[in-house]
């Protein structure tokens, strides 16, 4: 039986195998891009392509203001009552709170409140970035919060085991991996993408904000063009300082698959993303990937040098991936697909809670 107000679920995934109604509530979603809105775009498609029933609650057609220090980002505001009518009225079979901002605090009231069981998932590392932007800040004193936001869920959902075994050091509860995939299909190679820019091309995707640490990219002494695609708060002071490099705001669809296909290297120079869904999406393209060995390109290259180059010398790890064959990269891309990702997402909502 669907889950509704005022009562409660004995499972979230019916053992009979029939097709779930989901609720995926997030802060995160379009005209945003980043890897967060991609995964869970992606995420309901293929829940949509195994017979299930998805519904978004984003902020989209709420009152929302800008999130203090980056506009880009809009938090919904008086949507409590709105909200618990869209749960009441889609009765969903399983809720995943996705985000933890104010969509996903009221999401977690109403499910405590009616006692309906839920999962959620941790996308970004939020008390990295907070202090990034505003020092005074501790970083404890975030992460105190996010275990009062996620305890309640019966599953908290993580990229890696590396992750995992991370939170479950600072007391956090109820972990489970949900690993992500590529959509080999949109992003694949294109050899006739356009190279506007003299070559070697290399790229960055993603937010353009201080804690993405852009900026030990654009200091590198590399030949050829540095491309920038995304949008964020560090943009015009980015662009600013270094007039060399393209800034080619937001792309998505076939635009944002040229531009990785159209380029050499894809430099992911972040030292604080979770797990960074960009990069398998450059490998999908057939562009090696330069890095820091640091735990998100770690989790997603390894040891797989035939993908990747991770060096503590960014300049290094750059100069070594051109060196790669675009051939291995998608090879190693296409073993990532997002089947096997979404049956282990709806696993993980298949947890007996209490009734």
């Amino acid at each position: 039986m669907p889950v509704g107000i005022g009562q409660a679920s004995g499972s979230y995934v019916a053992e009979d195998g029939h097709a779930l109604k989901v609720m995926i509530v997030t802060d995160a979603w379009s005209p945003q891009v980043n890897g967060v809105v991609r995964t869970l775009e992606v995420l309901g498609r293929e829940l949509q392509r195994l017979g299930h029933e998805v519904r978004y609650v984003t902020p989209q057609g709420r009152f929302t203001v800008p999130l203090p220090t980056y506009a880009e980002i809009r938090l919904a505001v008086f949507a409590q009552w709105t909200l618990e009518n869209e749960i009441r009225e889609f009765a969903p079979d399983a809720i995943h709170i996705a985000t933890e901002g104010t969509l996903g605090i009221g999401a977690r009231k109403i499910c405590l409140r009616y006692n309906i069981p839920f999962t959620t998932s941790f996308h970004t590392r939020f008390p990295e970035y907070i202090s990034a932007r505003f020092p005074f800040i501790r970083e404890e004193a975030v992460y105190r919060f996010l275990r009062w936001f996620h305890s309640p869920a019966t599953a908290m959902m993580v990229a890696t085991q590396a992750l995992r075994d991370e939170l479950e050091g600072r007391g956090f509860k109820n972990l489970k991996i949900w690993s992500r995939g590529v959509d080999t299909e949109l992003f694949r190679p294109i050899p006739e993408a356009p190279r506007p820019y003299p070559g070697p091309i290399w790229l960055y995707v993603g937010r353009i904000a201080v804690e993405k640490n852009i900026e030990a990219f654009l200091k590198l002494d590399l030949p050829g063009t540095k491309v920038l695609v995304g949008d964020g708060p560090a943009r015009l002071t980015l662009a600013k300082a270094y007039p060399e490099a393209k800034f080619l705001g937001a792309r998505s669809g076939e635009a944002l698959v040229e531009a990785y296909a159209g380029s050499d290297v894809f430099v992911f120079p972040s030292k604080t993303d979770t797990f960074g869904l960009v990069m398998l999406e450059a490998l999908a393209c057939g562009t090696p990937v330069a890095a820091y060995p640091v735990q998100g390109p770690n989790d997603v290259i390894g040891d797989a040098t035939q993908a990747g180059a991770l060096d503590e010398d960014l300049e290094k790890a750059c100069r070594k991936a051109l060196t790669l064959s675009r051939d291995d990269a998608r090879a190693f891309a296409v073993e990532h697909n997002w089947h096997s990702c979404t049956e282990q997402f709806l696993s993980n909502l298949a947890i007996e809670a209490e009734p």
